[in-house]
């Protein structure tokens, strides 16, 4: 290949148009503009959203109250009560409780409720608990670990992943205990 071959690849540049210069020339008479109207005449200058003379969407639409709040948590409700599946010392988290129907998925985020009575003492590894529900397990001998402080949320702004997240979606260590062999 020599200097003068060189050449753009076909497409990547394109001649200017030359509106106003006949018909032959492809942008002729009305120069792309269309018939009359507002924005055939020079200087036209419509405002954002105007949509013809239609009522414009932004008036359209009512006026909703509030705010939705993005980083609002869903949290699932559990009672007391369900636990008394689980066997004594087992620890109770998102994955044990999807495992028993009782969560539709593990990384949902848990709040478990004071209804019904706890006869088993169980670890209890949830995000919020109330105060009833707190006290039932640690009648029953167990104890209550929270896995998020109300006051930190897991935010969207932040990108960070939780810790539950991470240990819900690992994958389960080797029941053999060895690693890999060198």
């Amino acid at each position: 290949m020599k200097l003068h071959e060189l050449h753009p690849v076909p497409g990547s540049r394109t001649a200017r148009t030359r509106v106003g210069r006949g018909i032959s020339a492809g942008q002729g008479k009305t120069s792309g503009r269309g018939q009359k109207g507002a924005g055939s005449r020079k200087g036209s200058n419509l405002p954002r959203g105007f949509e013809g003379g239609q009522l414009p969407l932004a008036q359209r639409t009512p006026f909703l109250r509030g705010f939705t709040n993005r980083w609002r948590h869903e949290y699932a409700v559990v009672n007391i009560g369900k636990l008394n599946r689980f066997t004594k010392d087992s620890v109770v988290d998102g994955v044990a409780l999807a495992t028993l129907g009782l969560l539709a998925h593990p990384t949902d985020f848990v709040k478990v409720l004071g209804a019904g009575k706890l006869k088993v003492a169980i670890t209890l590894r949830v995000h919020r608990a109330s105060a009833a529900a707190t006290a039932a397990v640690e009648a029953a001998g167990g104890h209550v670990e929270l896995l998020e402080d109300p006051a930190q949320k897991w935010s969207l702004k932040t990108k960070r992943i939780p810790k539950w997240v991470a240990a819900a979606t690992a994958p389960p260590p080797d029941p053999t205990g060895g690693g890999a062999e060198n």
